[in-house]
């Protein structure tokens, strides 16, 4: 059975280990050994709280701090809500109402959003670094017992794009199994340092991020805010991988177009890794040019975690997700829930999931967590694929916004905005549907031009017919200066409406 201790190194068998880096964030370090000897010391002090079903909020900020507390939080079984303390007052006071936290962990002076004045303060200070020696603090019975692999963990909260954010329950198991499916997928081992820039509110910078790495052994170096020089930097230090999403990537690849040494020095990357959003084709193919190294894509969201992911071993083709990780079922269904078998390349299903990584409902939601199951057990992603070769998954977009009916065709949004993105002259795009007498639905297209070029829109409409069958071309093309986006660099597509009038 999987081990469920999350993210704890055992530092007993291997106490050289314990002198590794772990950490560093905020200009702040520490090995393996301290950092489980001050999760340890915070575990011990959350064993006061007599209710362990309660659970406590973590400004997700990029300090040691906020790592420290989420791991001490972990070994006490005391579920942990990441908090995104940059959000608007409103969804902040709804996510507090919403999990009634115990107590709020934080560094010492750490500023905190108005709903959260009346919640017990607790705070974490790692200025004094902590001893490295190895202890197994869970034996010496400063942590009396730990967590079962069906507690609750994490409860991440939804980006509410459709309503008001819902909170994910995800599991010790879910998170366990999910974690130890990618190091494989990717070859994760203790020799490995990790470069991010990710917020710490939402799976891929968090779970992947953060708990990822250190499970394994590893190191994370997390540099606070994005940088394309600073990110290339690391690997001129010993970084081998990198986590990030598009628009991080699309920055580095105008970072190398500049500047060949930029592009040697992050060619020493054994890993890049893109998610929370596709990666369009031609920005995958400037950073592969230029780096020799392959830029791997992965998909999923935060009910399911990580459900499908391109391997290190390679044979999937770029522009897929990879086929499903190790212990998870993946099916496509279409219109009328019937099953699209792996050998139909072209027919748009929505990915249904089932497996070990599915979070175990919305907080206070059951209600809604039934709603999104099938009656047979497959939860519902809201999202829309093709198969590949091999067993993997073409993410086409999502069912709501990026599923057009056009003609009695049905399109996929994603597909037409690579082959726009493969236009010289377009720096970004995103394609949305509009009700049409004749068609039902048009397909519009929304183009950030490249500085200083103007591009038609016949030009555009006819480059992607050339590319795609010719119902998939837009009808429509709108210049704009930049798209919507939210934090990991997902369009906003509800923003995007016609002019008035």
């Amino acid at each position: 059975m999987t081990d469920i201790s999350l993210p704890l190194v055992p530092l007993g068998s291997d106490p050289a280990r314990a002198q590794r880096p772990a950490l560093r964030m905020d200009g702040v370090s520490l090995s393996h050994g301290q950092l489980a000897t001050a999760a340890a010391e915070v575990a011990g002090h959350l064993s006061s709280f007599a209710d362990q079903s309660r659970v406590v909020a973590v400004p997700a900020l990029p300090r040691v701090e906020t790592v420290v507390a989420i791991l001490g939080a972990l070994r006490a079984g005391i579920p942990v809500v990441p908090l995104n303390t940059g959000a608007g007052q409103t969804e902040v006071a709804h996510v507090v109402a919403d999990c009634q936290p115990a107590a709020v962990m934080c560094a010492p002076a750490t500023e905190l959003p108005g709903p959260l004045a009346d919640v017990s303060r607790v705070e974490i200070d790692c200025t004094t670094a902590p001893s490295s020696d190895p202890v197994d603090h869970t034996q010496s019975g400063v942590v009396s017992s730990g967590p079962g692999p069906d507690d609750p963990a994490l409860v991440v909260y939804t980006s509410g794009t459709t309503g008001l954010p819902k909170g994910v329950v995800l599991s010790h198991r879910a998170l366990a199994h999910d974690l130890d499916a990618l190091a494989a997928a990717w070859q994760l081992s203790p020799e490995d340092v990790l470069v991010q820039a990710l917020p710490l509110f939402h799976v891929h910078g968090l779970v992947l991020g953060i708990l990822g790495p250190l499970r394994v052994g590893a190191s994370v170096r997390h540099l606070g805010r994005f940088d394309a020089s600073a990110v290339v930097t690391e690997f001129d230090r010993g970084a081998s991988v990198f986590y990030g999403v598009p628009t991080m990537y699309h920055r580095l690849a105008d970072l190398m177009d500049t500047d060949p040494d930029q592009a040697k020095s992050l060619g020493r990357a054994r890993l890049l890794i893109s998610g929370s959003a596709g990666l369009p084709a031609h920005d995958r193919l400037r950073v592969e040019a230029a780096t020799g190294t392959p830029v791997l894509e992965r998909y999923g969201m935060t009910e399911t975690l990580i459900t499908c992911a391109m391997t290190v071993d390679g044979g999937h083709a770029p522009g897929t997700v990879g086929p499903p990780v190790s212990g998870v079922s993946l099916r496509l269904v279409d219109d009328h829930r019937r099953v699209i078998q792996p050998d139909d390349r072209s027919t748009v299903g929505e990915i249904e999931v089932k497996g070990p990584t599915l979070f175990s409902g919305y907080l206070g939601r059951p209600d809604a967590t039934r709603a999104c199951f099938t009656e047979d057990g497959w939860f519902r992603t809201g999202d829309l694929a093709t198969w590949a070769d091999g067993g993997a998954v073409k993410i086409s977009g999502r069912a709501s916004v990026d599923l057009i009916k056009t003609g009695g065709y049905r399109v996929g949004a994603g597909e037409v905005e690579n082959a726009l993105l493969s236009h010289p002259e377009v720096a970004e795009a995103a394609v949305t549907a509009e009700p049409d007498d004749d068609l039902g639905e048009r397909i519009v297209a929304w183009v950030v031009p490249v500085a200083d070029r103007s591009p038609s829109a016949d030009d555009l409409i006819n480059h992607v017919a050339d590319q795609l069958s010719h119902h998939k071309r837009p009808r429509v093309v709108r210049f704009i200066t930049s798209l919507p986006r939210n934090a990991l660099g997902k369009v906003l597509k509800n923003s995007l409406t016609p002019p008035a009038g």
